[in-house]
């Protein structure tokens, strides 16, 4: 019984992750880097060198700053949420790349491949029918 109804309202689920998830990309993850200015980007953008990748850290830097905070808001919304989930899972493994060349703890290491497994997640699952995806695509790709 109880594992009928939860399949039933398994939408409700995805929308408890996609809120969750997207707010503490806006508020916690996101905020500071996006309206950090070009000088935190280019911190942030620097990243990008451990996957050989050295030129224009400030676009690059801008760029995880819009998959954080804009893909926070998406998610929220249900807009676009597998690719923007391809995008904060790219965000992600950039982060697990960059905490394990500094030989972070594994406990550092650990949180970006969490959000990883849930973008993962996210691309293949989709928003549920509690999102805009539903409403504004069709119903019966997106559910």
């Amino acid at each position: 019984m109880i594992s009928s109804f939860l399949y039933k309202h398994r939408d409700f689920g995805l929308l408890i992750i996609r809120i969750g998830i997207g707010v503490a990309f806006i508020f916690i993850h996101g905020w500071g880097k996006f309206f950090g200015g070009p000088e935190r980007w280019s911190k942030l953008g620097e990243a990008m060198g451990n996957l050989g990748i050295t030129f224009y850290p400030v676009f690059w830097g801008f760029m995880a700053s819009v998959a954080e905070f804009g893909g926070g808001i998406l998610l929220i919304l249900g807009l676009f949420t597998r690719t923007t989930s391809a995008f904060m899972a790219f965000t992600m493994f950039v982060a697990t790349v960059m905490h394990l060349s500094k030989l972070d703890p594994w406990n550092k290491v650990i949180y970006p491949v969490e959000l990883l497994v849930v973008f993962l997640g996210l691309i293949f699952l989709g928003a549920g029918k509690y999102s805009l995806d539903y409403i504004l695509f069709d119903k019966k790709t997106n559910t």
